[in-house]
C-alpha cells in the first residue's frame, strides 16, 4: 500500500472527487491481501465513479486528492 499515486480524471471543468469508505472484506483477494488487517481503507472516486485510488485512511486520501489539484467530498 505504500505507493505513488497518478490521479487522471479526465476532461477540464471542476475536479472533484469523491472520498468513501470501503469494507476491506468487500474487496477482492489480492488487496485484502494487501491491506495489512485494516478493516476499512478509504476510496478516491472521479465524478463518473471510477475508482482512482484505494488509501488506508481517510486524511491521506484528502491529502492526495489536494496534492492533484482536486478538490475531495465525503460520500458514503
Amino acid at each position: 500500500m505504500n505507493e505513488k499515486y497518478e490521479l487522471d480524471v479526465g476532461g477540464e471543468g471542476e475536479r472533484i472527487v469523491y472520498v468513501r469508505p470501503v469494507k476491506v472484506e468487500d474487496l477482492p483477494p489480492e488487496i485484502r491481501k494487501e491491506a495489512e488487517g485494516l478493516d476499512t481503507l478509504y476510496a478516491v472516486h472521479a465524478p463518473d465513479g471510477q475508482r482512482l485510488a484505494l488509501v488506508r485512511d481517510r486524511n491521506l486520501a484528502f491529502v492526495l486528492a489536494r496534492k492533484h489539484d482536486f478538490a475531495p467530498v465525503n460520500a458514503h
